[in-house]
């Protein structure tokens, strides 16, 4: 079975304006970069579809879904905050997003794709259940998380987060479910300055010091995450794919390389592959240095294709 790819053109409409790092461009440096590979060619390509409402509210609050119907605008920009705003295709966009990981679980557990990477934005993994905040509105990777658990009935899901940021919406979201491990690493002290405290069995959260690299990240996953996840046993893995932990991301202080992205990536499938049935949907976070994510995108789907 094929890898499927899945992006739409609604997802590149959303702006938050000139020089903002989370900008439209970056889902263009991922295809351009699958494009002169070759790789976009071996992979099954579907576009995204709306989140309904019932997907939202699995992990938001209505009230808080409701609002941000409510705040979308009909031109210009809204800020939610500092770095968070809305222009007239956010909202659209940001239902493709969360709707691109509800997806791409489908055609897992259906058998219609041995796994899956979602190339949708605005990212997620920092969306609590009752507010938005950096660049992310819904919390994809929860949503997909929750459909599988909700609509699919699997009894446990793991959700891996190497993003440089920790994914403090995802913790939020499904610190008290039993049926979810979230395993993570990310720079510490830096934004949203949280995850090295509160840690627990189904928390395993790593902070790495500034100027961590290959050495520091690859101990985290050998020693913290893959024992937690053998013992959790999972059905269906998901990955919060931030690619701003590369040594060429000037928005954060870690030295990651594209070596280090494919690497992380057979680890996860390698388990997966032995624990639950290979089923891995993967979804964008960050990644601001263009061409450094689209290398390192590349890469990852690399792995997951088995090419």
């Amino acid at each position: 079975m094929p890898t499927a790819f899945i992006r739409h053109d609604e997802c590149a409409r959303h702006d938050m304006g000139e020089h903002h790092p989370e900008c439209p461009a970056r889902l263009g440096a991922v295809e351009d970069q699958l494009i002169a590979s070759g790789l976009l060619q071996a992979l099954d390509v579907h576009d995204a579809p709306v989140a309904q409402r019932e997907h939202l509210v699995r992990v938001h609050d209505p009230a808080y879904v409701d609002a941000l119907f409510a705040a979308s605008p009909e031109r210009g920009w809204v800020h939610l905050d500092p770095d968070t705003a809305m222009n007239p295709f956010t909202l659209q966009a940001a239902l493709r997003a969360a709707g691109g990981g509800v997806l791409a679980t489908d055609l897992v557990l259906r058998g219609d794709a041995e796994n899956a990477f979602c190339n949708v934005r605005p990212p997620g993994h920092h969306a609590e259940r009752h507010r938005a905040m950096g660049f992310c509105f819904f919390n994809n990777v929860a949503v997909a998380a929750a459909h599988a658990l909700e609509h699919h009935g699997l009894e446990r899901v793991a959700i891996v987060d190497f993003d440089v940021h920790h994914g403090n919406g995802t913790e939020d979201i499904f610190r008290d479910d039993p049926r979810v491990m979230m395993v993570s690493t990310f720079q510490h002290p830096f934004y949203p300055y949280s995850g090295a405290e509160g840690r627990s069995d189904r928390m395993v959260n790593v902070p790495l010091a500034a100027y961590s690299g290959s050495r520091e990240f690859r101990e985290a996953v050998d020693t913290a995450w893959m024992p937690a996840l053998e013992r959790f046993a999972p059905r269906m893995f998901f990955v919060s794919a931030g690619f701003d932990a590369h040594r060429e991301d000037d928005m954060a202080s870690l030295a990651l390389v594209e070596a280090d992205y494919a690497w992380v990536t057979k680890r996860i499938t390698d388990l997966a592959e032995r624990i639950a049935g290979g089923r891995v949907v993967s979804l964008l976070e960050g990644g601001y240095a263009l061409h450094a994510l689209g290398r390192s995108v590349t890469a990852h789907l690399r792995v997951l294709a088995g090419l």
